[in-house]
Formats: C-alpha cells, sequence, structure tokens
C-alpha cells in the first residue's frame, strides 16, 4: 500500500481528484491540517463522485504528530526544490508521498532538513513555477505503483 499526505490542503476539488487515484489503487490518503475546506465540502464529494466513501484517510492535527507516528526512510518530499528527479527514486511498499499546499507547498524546513528525501518533477517551461497538485500527485503515484507493478497478483 502507499500513502499520500498532503498538508494544509487547500482546494477541496483537487484533494477529492487525488482520493479517487488513490482509492483506485488501495492507498490511504493523509490529510494534515489546516485544511483550506471541510470534509463535508460539496466540491470535494463531487471531484470525488460517489468513491470518498470507500476512501482510506486520517486526518492529522499537525505535522509534527504524524512525523513522529512513521518511519521517515519511508518519506518522500515532492517539491518543485526536490534534489532527486522523481523516477530516480525508489519506492516501496509502504512508502509516503508527501505534498504540500496548493499555494505554498512544501515548507523550506522540511526541505532543508531531509534533502536526500525530496523529490521533483522536471519541467520544460521554467515561466510555470509548478502543475497543478492533483496532476502532481498523480504522476509521483503512479511512478511508484509502476516500479510496483502496481501490486498486481496475476493479470491485472
Amino acid at each position: 500500500m502507499l500513502n499520500v499526505v498532503l498538508i494544509n490542503p487547500e482546494i477541496p476539488q483537487n484533494t477529492g481528484n487525488i482520493a479517487r487515484s488513490v482509492i483506485a489503487h488501495k492507498g490511504k490518503l493523509h490529510l494534515i491540517k489546516p485544511l483550506g475546506f471541510s470534509i463535508d465540502d460539496k466540491n470535494l464529494k463531487r471531484a470525488g463522485l460517489d468513491y470518498w466513501k470507500f476512501v482510506d484517510f486520517k486526518i492529522w492535527d499537525d505535522t509534527e504528530i504524524f512525523f513522529d507516528k512513521i518511519d521517515m526512510e519511508k518519506v518522500h518530499f515532492f517539491s518543485t526544490k526536490g534534489k532527486t528527479r522523481y523516477d530516480k527514486a525508489e519506492y516501496r511498499d509502504g512508502d509516503y508521498l508527501v505534498f504540500g499546499s496548493e499555494s505554498t507547498g512544501l515548507s523550506p524546513d522540511l526541505l532543508f532538513s531531509y534533502p536526500e528525501r525530496t523529490r521533483y518533477l522536471p519541467m520544460s517551461n521554467l515561466k510555470v513555477r509548478s502543475i497543478n497538485l492533483s496532476s502532481a500527485v498523480s504522476v509521483a503515484f503512479f511512478e511508484a505503483l509502476r516500479q510496483l507493478d502496481f501490486f498486481c497478483y496475476g493479470d491485472c
């Protein structure tokens, strides 16, 4: 199982889309407060369609509590300031793919504290600051799944 972690997500539609991808591959979604929306938000539910009831998710009060509970060797921090290209990293079952908020990304403290755990998605046009959070999560999540053979046991 892969874990997708969103720190301070702001846009419910992005989180709903991400939840659908996580559900499709039996992952777990971790949302770290503050959230820019309510879990009952209609836009969140609409983006997740009727799948939201199947989401395996947990809401955490803050990053400190979350990171105290997990093995930091299983963490991949995604940022435009990451050190390793996302497809050059090695992913394992149980890993945590961590993303920051849409407007600010991950905190510089996290990136500075764990530079060897940071990943980036290459972009050809440097006029673009970053890609949409939902798109970035999909790219990274599917690369991790590809390396894990999509958790297929037999034919997929």
